[in-house]
């Protein structure tokens, strides 16, 4: 009788100690930050990947923009959570290789998050306004070369990667000292930065193809080049690679979904199972897709490898032409 009694007492510690690994995840609301404003590329992607992942989570998905800082507050409110699966983050190209090549002071590193899987490409396009006698981007670049200082691009800021975009393509096609030979024109954001080159304040721009879809099929602006290794569907205008460039092609936005370091490896592949079917959502890939996105979901290994390189090209042009903001 005594042996049965201790074997129902650590049948029952047995119960204790391994019921909260066993509880189901979530078990409450998942909360997406989104580290940057409203109507931006990050926000209409993670919001429209929120309409599957909604109807795939048990519990509802919370969206929340926190902004500021070129997107290192809402970074960092997701590096200083809890490692549980309950805070997670749309992260950006510009929250995660613009801003730790080009600013030399950030309050997180990208060893501060687990990343669950880059799921969207945004290809670089490069565009001028379709009334400019510029007609290719050999056109450009040689007026670039000829008459230094006749040449600007506009940007939604300093250290963004619309300001690294337009020098890294300057510069890989010869330009030299392009910050110096070219004019950047700072602006508040992306959509002021596109209307620049339409009133001809700025030649120029080189943005997410999301950010221009719109003003090409409305013939507004014309592009000159795009970084994808394929021709890009509703942009007629050639490859990066096809004109000799194939280092262009790291030039490229992108969104992931991204935890805290220490994430459990069950709550990471719970959110690889979600993405799959998530990002296989019709309406959503078409959705995304209009807008001029890639929609392809890369493993954990292949999204680190991916950012890590992307970081390394990043890091090294702005090196190469001092674009380190130190502040």
């Amino acid at each position: 009788m005594k042996a049965w009694k201790r074997l129902l007492a650590l049948g029952a510690l047995g119960a204790l100690l391994t019921g909260p690994a066993l509880a189901q995840y979530p078990e409450r609301p998942v909360t997406l930050v989104i580290p940057y404003g409203a109507g931006g590329a990050t926000d209409i992607s993670a919001r429209a990947l929120a309409g599957p992942l909604g109807k795939l989570m048990p519990k509802p998905l919370l969206t929340v923009n926190r902004t500021g800082a070129g997107g290192a507050t809402g970074s960092v409110s997701v590096a200083n959570a809890d490692p549980d699966g309950y805070t997670m983050l749309a992260a950006r190209v510009g929250s995660h290789t613009v801003n730790p090549a080009m600013k030399a002071t950030l309050p997180y590193t990208l060893d501060d998050f687990v990343f669950v899987g880059v799921y969207e490409i945004n290809p670089v396009v490069c565009a001028v306004a379709e009334s400019s006698d510029i007609q290719s981007m050999d056109d450009l670049i040689a007026k670039a070369k000829a008459e230094p200082g006749s040449v600007s691009f506009s940007s939604s800021g300093v250290g963004s990667l619309l300001h690294l975009a337009g020098a890294m393509v300057l510069n890989s096609f010869g330009v030299e000292n392009p910050l110096e030979t070219a004019t950047h024109i700072p602006l508040k954001g992306g959509g002021e930065a596109a209307t620049a080159v339409l009133a001809g304040t700025a030649t120029f721009i080189c943005t997410n193809s999301s950010a221009l879809a719109s003003f090409v099929a409305n013939e507004q602006l014309r592009p000159l080049l795009v970084t994808t290794p394929e021709p890009l569907e509703g942009f007629d205008a050639p490859t990066a690679s096809s004109l000799g460039h194939e280092e262009l092609e790291q030039l490229v936005g992108w969104t992931g979904i991204a935890g805290p370091k220490g994430l459990p490896d069950e709550v990471s592949a719970t959110w690889r199972d979600w993405l799959s079917e998530a990002t296989a959502d019709e309406t959503f890939v078409d959705q995304m897709t209009k807008r001029g996105s890639v929609i392809r979901l890369m493993d954990p290994q292949e999204s680190q490898d991916f950012i890590n390189g992307q970081y390394e090209t990043f890091r090294k042009l702005v090196d190469d032409l001092d674009m380190r903001i130190e502040g």
